[in-house]
């Protein structure tokens, strides 16, 4: 009887938490400010080189200024953000594309944290999985906590393994993130707010990202990619 209390009590935290942020959306205009200070924060931490040289050479980036995680057993994850392609060739940007990221999961939790999410994307293969609606992170394609330190060797001899690289920080703490099950789906509200009309993923990231209201993110990137060793 417990076990059944303590089962619908946390499916009932769940199904609460997760409805409830969906109805508190960001403007795009936020999360990009949300990301630019992201990327600020980021670029202070002291092996933020390693996560530099994965931008440098990659074909994308998704930045979530906040990902909510809450559970009372059972646990989910919610957030907003949004998705920028880069040509390393050319060092141009396109986009944004608008994006979320939900999940759920089972085992000992309880309480509600949020925890700013960026994921690198390191090759065509991968940004292709966000020109759909819906890509789950470690399922269609392969996902891995972001190199640090030492552990950054395999970032920086060529041998990449996953199509993305995830990176987080959390009270202060910068870190490489498993994200296994996650899923990144289009969000079109944003994306017509932005372009002023009904706009694609494969729309918003064929276009150049010219508009002054990218270009305080633009500019944090590029001064990211100059940190790489």
């Amino acid at each position: 009887m417990k076990k059944q209390l303590v089962f619908a009590i946390g499916l009932l935290v769940l199904i609460v938490t997760l409805t409830a942020l969906p109805a508190l959306a960001d403007s795009p205009e936020s999360r990009i400010s949300g990301s630019v200070k992201v990327l600020q924060d980021m670029a202070a931490q002291q092996d933020v080189e390693h996560m530099a040289h994965l931008l440098s050479n990659a074909r994308g980036v998704a930045i979530f200024p906040n990902v909510y995680k809450a559970g009372l057993v059972f646990g989910g994850r919610y957030g907003e953000g949004l998705l920028v392609k880069y040509d390393p060739k050319t060092k141009r940007w396109y986009g944004p594309n608008f994006i979320t990221i939900a999940g759920a999961s089972w085992g000992l939790q309880i309480g509600v944290q949020s925890t700013a999410l960026v994921l690198v994307i390191t090759n065509d293969r991968g940004m292709e999985g966000f020109v759909g609606n819906k890509v789950t992170l470690g399922g269609d394609f392969a996902v891995a906590a972001g190199p640090m330190g030492r552990s950054a060797q395999a970032a920086t001899d060529g041998k990449l393994q996953a199509s993305i690289y995830s990176y987080s920080m959390s009270k202060g703490l910068f870190a490489g993130l498993s994200l296994e099950g996650a899923a990144v789906s289009v969000d079109e509200n944003a994306n017509t707010v932005y372009w002023g009309k009904a706009t694609t993923a494969h729309q918003a990231l064929d276009s150049r990202a010219q508009s002054s209201k990218i270009q305080p993110l633009l500019k944090e990137l590029n001064a990211l990619i100059a940190k790489a060793k």
